[in-house]
């Protein structure tokens, strides 16, 4: 009881530290994109000298707000859809002139060539049509606003991107932290969820658990982003180049996570076929999962820290000594399916840490085989 009360505090602090750290990127994002509108702004308006210098600081929020990992690619995207659309206007205005279905069939068509040209590329299409309407409805009555819209487009782009590079480069740790602790959070809890159907012999259990992780896809999908978001932020901002290691760190343990996940579902397929079937559990099957679910946990507080994993380590040992003795003192078939994955999973997260593929399967295997030993 006092075990299972002190995770619940646990887990109640880690998620109040990752509202806190969410919180934390959403304000530097919005005063990256009040700091990139301002000073778009100032210099299409004081430099540049254009009066009405709109589509600078759009521009520049467009920047700033785009996917993490896609800035420079929305920069170029925006240039692009501003070109695209300039051209296609006014090459079609030339032709059919001003009017109501002339602005309709202009704005069609330019955003027609520019997903034919890029594809399912939002900003650019985005940009396309803005600059078709804008330069069929106006250019009638304001002449030469095809280069101050290029301009503009250009000066947006080029300060948001100075913003997030050099002015208010955000921590690439924090991105990949808050992206991946609901990974880490779901798998040590599905680990527990069949550790718990294995002991209380409830199938139905880990079928659940099956499901949840199988439902890990859209988790996986924002990680990702966030990875490619924290590698063009060591490359872009001088001011994080000293975090690239990290970054290159984070990004092989999280390939090797991806696997633990996919083990882990075999993990609970097995496990409620092992149930189905009523194969004994000795009571060292489940104690071995959640050993593995320990590891998880110990896995995400020491990288948060930048420690080394020794205690990780200790832990998956454990998982996979205890895996031993349950398989020595008796499992049948599909019980012995589980320690298999669990062993496989238990490799994977070593690796994670780490370890090279040999030395892993190394230490799996001699855990194992100790944990036999001792029965």
């Amino acid at each position: 009881m006092k075990i299972a009360a002190a995770r619940i505090r646990v887990r109640g602090h880690e998620a109040g530290r990752l509202r806190l750290r969410q919180f934390e990127v959403a304000l530097v994002i919005s005063v990256q994109a009040g700091l990139a509108a301002a000073l778009a702004w100032m210099v299409s308006h004081d430099l540049l000298g254009n009066p009405s210098p709109v589509f600078a600081p759009s521009a520049a929020v467009g920047t700033i707000v785009a996917a993490l990992g896609q800035r420079a690619h929305r920069t170029v995207e925006l240039l692009l859809g501003v070109g695209l659309g300039i051209f296609t206007t006014d090459l079609l205005l030339t032709v059919l002139g001003t009017g109501l279905w002339q602005t309709g069939l202009v704005v069609g068509l330019s955003i027609l060539a520019t997903l034919a040209l890029f594809g399912r590329t939002g900003s650019a299409v985005g940009q396309a049509g803005g600059t078709a309407v804008l330069l069929a409805t106006l250019s009638p009555a304001q002449q030469d606003l095809e280069w101050p819209r290029i301009i503009d487009a250009l000066v947006g782009g080029l300060v948001g991107l100075l913003v997030v590079a050099l002015l208010l480069p955000i921590n690439p740790m924090r991105i990949l932290d808050r992206d991946a602790a609901p990974i880490f959070g779901c798998l040590a809890a599905q680990l527990r969820e069949i550790s718990a159907a294995l002991a209380t012999h409830d199938q139905p259990r880990a079928v659940r658990a099956l499901d949840t992780l199988r439902g890990m896809g859209s988790d996986l999908d924002r990680l990702h982003q966030a990875l490619s978001g924290a590698e063009e932020v060591v490359s872009l901002a001088p001011a994080r180049w000293r975090r690239r290691q990290d970054v290159e760190r984070f990004a092989h343990a999280a390939a090797h996570m991806e696997q633990v996940i996919e083990d882990s579902r075999g993990l609970a397929r097995r496990s409620a076929i092992a149930l189905q079937y009523d194969e004994p559990i000795p009571a060292d099957l489940p104690a071995s999962v959640d050993h593995l679910a320990d590891a998880v946990e110990l896995l995400r507080r020491e990288y948060r820290a930048g420690c080394q994993s020794a205690r990780t380590h200790h832990k998956i040992r454990d998982a996979i000594e205890t895996a031993g003795r349950a398989r020595a003192r008796g499992v049948d078939e599909f019980g012995s399916a589980v320690v298999t994955q669990l062993r496989t999973a238990a490799s994977n997260l070593l690796r994670a840490t780490g370890y090279d593929p040999a030395s892993a399967n190394r230490e799996v295997r001699q855990a194992a085989q100790h944990g036999a030993d001792s029965v």
